[in-house]
């Protein structure tokens, strides 16, 4: 008599993109993920028919030239996989600036990422603003943006995308502006955003800080960071 099969495993990652790498396109990620894994030796599960491909799915996509302190992608597994095994393993195998920070199992029909980001925080620096275009952007009942999506052009209120707004003190965080953007229903890109607050400014650096989801109506990070006590002694020195 056979034994059992071993049962697949889908987790969620959380993982960095910073510096050079920024450069990178989403899809090149994918492509970059798809031979980490396979240089780490993680048993992929692969779709089936004609092409097939590995079981790989991508959060929401982060334009190229932006940084990100939480990206995520869900793997599908073949085989039983413990989430530190394949944090460890698969950073072994990721280009510098590029890292795996965490991983969990996914409940069976947990929502997609796509479905689950409800709004993204992002640090600016943005040189030459002043911080009253801030206050005056915040005190705004509506700001109208044309923009274009899937090729149409498209004039609208972007003002409910803008959650969030402030001026960052000197020294706290990755540039000098935090703004939080919907995803849901309807998105608001960084780059919109500068262009709303004054379209001749020019971004030095976008970095995403948080992407959120709610839970039991609350609002949370897909998967939080870990307290740097609980992790591994190699994952504390890359946390520290």
């Amino acid at each position: 008599m056979s034994a059992p099969s071993t049962p697949p495993t889908k987790l969620r990652v959380r993982f960095s993109k910073q510096g050079k790498i920024r450069f990178t396109s989403h899809r090149d990620v994918a492509r970059i993920w798809e031979r980490a894994l396979r240089r780490a030796g993680i048993p992929v599960a692969y779709t089936e028919g004609f092409s097939p491909r590995p079981k790989l799915s991508f959060g929401l996509a982060l334009s190229t030239g932006h940084e990100s302190l939480g990206e995520y992608l869900d793997v599908n597994a073949r085989d039983a996989i413990g989430p530190d095994e394949l944090v460890d393993r698969v950073n072994l195998a990721l280009p510098y600036g590029m890292e795996a920070q965490v991983a969990e199992p996914l409940e069976a029909g947990a929502d997609s990422l796509q479905q689950a980001v409800t709004s993204c925080t992002w640090h600016f620096e943005l040189p030459g603003l002043a911080p009253a275009v801030v206050a005056r952007t915040l005190a705004t009942d509506e700001i109208v943006l044309t923009r274009e999506r899937k090729g149409h052009a498209l004039t609208e209120d972007i003002r409910p995308c803008i959650l969030a707004l402030r001026v960052l003190p000197p020294g706290t965080g990755f540039g000098n502006v935090e703004a939080e953007l919907a995803t849901q229903p309807r998105s608001l890109r960084p780059a919109e955003l500068v262009s709303a607050l004054d379209p001749a400014l020019q971004a030095d650096r976008v970095v995403r800080i948080h992407q959120w989801t709610l839970v039991g109506g609350a609002r949370q990070e897909v998967i939080p960071l870990p307290p740097v006590a609980t992790l591994a002694p190699h994952a504390q020195a890359r946390a520290s």
